[in-house]
């Protein structure tokens, strides 16, 4: 069964990555998992590391690894402002690994309850993130 459209744009630091008509929008935020559809309620929320799918029809989705960031939704439309945004086929898993890695030892070096161990451990969630989406 098609549902309606509605416009949704994901912008980066670097630019716009996506400016389309989608039936769905589906991400993460703090509070859990979400799918906008369209005519949903005004929203805003801040966005968790995630895969980012973006569902033009039911076999046509458009796949993204989601840094942190926000959603707005109102006047029937969406906007994911993210830190990041890749497509799944331009991770650069050795790169992430290697990312991951050091982040885990920054956790494990940094005090408890410091600034620098939350910093380290959102890395460590990104990088997990972004490599679950490289895999599928």
């Amino acid at each position: 069964m098609a549902r309606s459209s509605f416009p949704v744009e994901v912008l980066t630091p670097e630019g716009q990555v996506f400016a389309d008509d989608v039936e769905m929008v589906s991400t993460r935020t703090t509070t859990g998992s979400i799918g906008i559809l369209a005519r949903h309620a005004p929203l805003m929320a801040i966005l968790e590391p995630t895969e980012l799918r973006l569902y033009k029809s039911e076999s046509d989705v458009v796949r993204f690894a989601q840094g942190e960031g926000y959603l707005q939704v109102v006047d029937n439309s969406a906007l994911v402002l993210v830190e990041e945004a890749i497509a799944p086929e331009d991770i650069d898993r050795p790169a992430f690994e290697a990312r991951l890695e050091e982040a885990r030892d920054a956790v494990e070096r940094a005090a408890e309850d410091s600034e620098e161990r939350s910093r380290a451990e959102r890395e460590v969630r990104r990088y997990e993130a972004f490599l679950g989406v490289a895999s599928g």
